[in-house]
This record gives C-alpha cells, sequence and structure tokens, in this order.
C-alpha cells in the first residue's frame, strides 16, 4: 500500500452479507441497492461479485449505463425513474426497467414513439411523502401504464418505508396498511400487465420488519416479492443502536492510510491551521496521509480515535485536505509507514460517524475519487 488513502473493500464480507439477507429474505428476490457508487464501495466490482442477484438497483439512468458497459446482464432496476426523453431513451437502449412515480413521466411514455419496450415498477407513496403516486391515484396509473404500447410489463408495485428503523414506531405497520388497501384496489381493476409483484423491504425491512416479506393479511399480492438491500449489504447496521454483529454482518470497508511522519512537540506548541490544538506536555504527533479532499470528515470532534500499531490513538488539530495530526504518545511503537485505520474492522464506521455529527451512509458515499478502492 502506498501513502495514498485506500478503501480495502472486502469481498468475502460482500458476500457472506448477501447470503446472510437472502437468507432472512427467504422466498424474496433479492436486488442490491448499487446507488452512489454502491455507498462508496465500487458499483461495478460489486456487482460482479453477486452473479445471484436477480437484478440491481441504482438511482440514475447513468447509473445503469455504467453497470450495462461493464458487462453486467441482470435486471437493472432505475430508482428514480427518468427526466426527459433524453433519458428514457438510454434507458430503452440498455434496457433498464425504470420505475415510474409522477404523472410527468406518464407523459414521457406517452411521448415516445421509437419502437422499443420497457418493464417499469410503480411506486406508491405510503406515507415517506417523497416520491410516489398518492395510493387513490394507483387504478389510474396501472390503467394508463396498462394500454401504454411502450410498457412490455408491470413488474411490480413498490413503496419506500420512513422509519423501519425503529422497531417501535408504528409508523411502519400504518404504512403497510396503506400499501396493502391500494395494492387490493388497484389490482381489482384487473390490468393486465401487472405481474402481481411488490416491493417493500429496504435493510431495516428485511432485519426487523417480517410483515413485508411474505404475503399476508398484512400485505397480500400473489406474485415476486422483491428486497432491496442497500446499507447492511455493505456490513452496517440499519439500526439505530444495534451493532453490525448483532446481525451477524461483517463491515465490507476498512478506509485506511499510512503514516507520512511521526515528530515530538514540546508542551505549548501547537498543530493544524489555526492552531486549535496545543500541547499541554512533551507530546509525539503522527501525520496521516488522509484528509477531507479524500472523503475523511473535516468536522470530526476532538479526540475522534484513528487505529495504529494495534491501538487507538486520538486526532488532534484541524483535519486538512491531505493530511490529519494523531497525538502518538501512548503508541510509542508508532513509525513512519505504519498502516492507519480510519474506520473499518476495528473502528465502526458508525462511531465515526457519530464524531462527525452525521450518519455512516454519508462517510461511505462521500469518499472522494481520490482514494483508491481495492477488493480484498
Amino acid at each position: 500500500m502506498s501513502q495514498t488513502a485506500v478503501a480495502l473493500i472486502n469481498s468475502s464480507a460482500i458476500r457472506h452479507n448477501f447470503q446472510l439477507l437472502k437468507q432472512r429474505a427467504k422466498g424474496c428476490r433479492v436486488m442490491p441497492v448499487l446507488k452512489a457508487n454502491a455507498y462508496g464501495h465500487g458499483m461495478v466490482q460489486v456487482a460482479q461479485l453477486l452473479p445471484e442477484a436477480d437484478a440491481f438497483a441504482v438511482a440514475r439512468v447513468g447509473e445503469g449505463i455504467k453497470l450495462r458497459s461493464a458487462g453486467i446482464s441482470q435486471r437493472v432496476v432505475v430508482l428514480g425513474g427518468c427526466i426527459d426523453q433524453v433519458e428514457l431513451v438510454q434507458a430503452l437502449e440498455h434496457q433498464l426497467d425504470l420505475v415510474i412515480h409522477h404523472e410527468s413521466q406518464l407523459a414521457l411514455l406517452a411521448d415516445y414513439d421509437g419502437g422499443r419496450k420497457v418493464a417499469v415498477w410503480v411506486k406508491v407513496d405510503s406515507g415517506m411523502g417523497r416520491l410516489g403516486f398518492s395510493p387513490s391515484a394507483l387504478p389510474g396509473v396501472l390503467s394508463a401504464l396498462d394500454e401504454s404500447p411502450v410498457v412490455a410489463a408491470i413488474e411490480c408495485i413498490m413503496t419506500h418505508l420512513a422509519c423501519a428503523d425503529e422497531a417501535s414506531n408504528e409508523m411502519t405497520l400504518r404504512q403497510l396498511d396503506c400499501f396493502n388497501k391500494a395494492l387490493s384496489a388497484a389490482v381489482s381493476t384487473g390490468p393486465t400487465k401487472y405481474k402481481g409483484g411488490v416491493s417493500i423491504a429496504n435493510s431495516a425491512g428485511i432485519l426487523q420488519w417480517p410483515e413485508t416479506l411474505q404475503s399476508s393479511e398484512k400485505v397480500k399480492y400473489t406474485g415476486s416479492n422483491w428486497v432491496r438491500p442497500g446499507i447492511s449489504l455493505y456490513g452496517v447496521s440499519p439500526v439505530e443502536g444495534m451493532s453490525p454483529a448483532e446481525f451477524d454482518l461483517i463491515p465490507a470497508m476498512t478506509f485506511c492510510t499510512r503514516l507520512i511522519a511521526v515528530k515530538a512537540l514540546k508542551a505549548g506548541e501547537s498543530v493544524g491551521y489555526g492552531a486549535g490544538w496545543v500541547a499541554g506536555k512533551d507530546s509525539v504527533i503522527g501525520i496521516a496521509a488522509v484528509g477531507y479532499g479524500d472523503g475523511y470528515p473535516r468536522g470530526v470532534a476532538a479526540s475522534t480515535p484513528v487505529f495504529v500499531h494495534g491501538q487507538r490513538a486520538p486526532l488532534v488539530g484541524a483535519v486538512s485536505m491531505d493530511m490529519v495530526a494523531i497525538d502518538l504518545s501512548n503508541v510509542p511503537d508508532a513509525r513512519t509507514g505504519d498502516v492507519v485505520e480510519l474506520w473499518g474492522e476495528n473502528l465502526p464506521v458508525h462511531e465515526i460517524a457519530i464524531a462527525a455529527d452525521t450518519i455512516a451512509y454519508e462517510l461511505l458515499t462521500q469518499l472522494s475519487r481520490r482514494p483508491l478502492r481495492e477488493l480484498v
């Protein structure tokens, strides 16, 4: 490993997590979510690790095109759908499935006359308040899609859970009730292109809401149930207050760099821009080659830990673009060239997220292009 910061991606961990989630959602079809460069883990390489996946989900058409260009042949579903005719044509050319969630997308389909066909997934807003048709609009939407010559099939009716990470929050049950009623009313109209599928469960749904995983009075359907594991696939717990280990998930990313200098500092001397940290005693300071230019959060709290030479050591001073300073006074054997772990096997990413007043999702997805992604 050079002095460049590196995100080491544990291929065995990703495959372990996939199999675990598949078992938890037994009988369901599994569609890993690869948006935002697979949550910072490398979209193409993660897709290539999972030949058993039934489909992949991305946020945008461009992400789907990237998967196709890399030779990924599974179904690819664009969660955000398309915004204009250019994107619609691109999606059709690359055989991407589209989520339809807004009236404007129905108009795009109606205006298309290029001769290709597309499979669509219809999103219902059951309470998230973002994308999706109102439950009362669903029968009309399905009717319009049924009549569209561009639509080859309505693969699935889907929704997204707002509070599934909170096991005691009844919002999830209210959403399921809303979705079930909308589904029942829509199916009663007899849309011929609808295959009877549903998609409800995100990571938290898979891990703690079994009601989302099978047909019952809670949600009654006749086709496939597609689950959409996101953050859990990468070994991060989607449930606040519960660690990955409690779900038997293995963190997939270790973000690390190297010490490029170790130096003595006298009591009263300062470190970094703004001279915000002053040594209270004679100290040993290490400089590591990572900073906000690599995606390490600039706003981490004082004394945020890193892991070096087998133990934790606190950051001191401000995070710079390319460097951080570490108090190595209690790590006497640390030397230039030692590996410094920012998060990963020894430092859970959620702990660093708390120190940065954010969430693990943001840290993982905001890694810049500069750190190498190495599959191990």
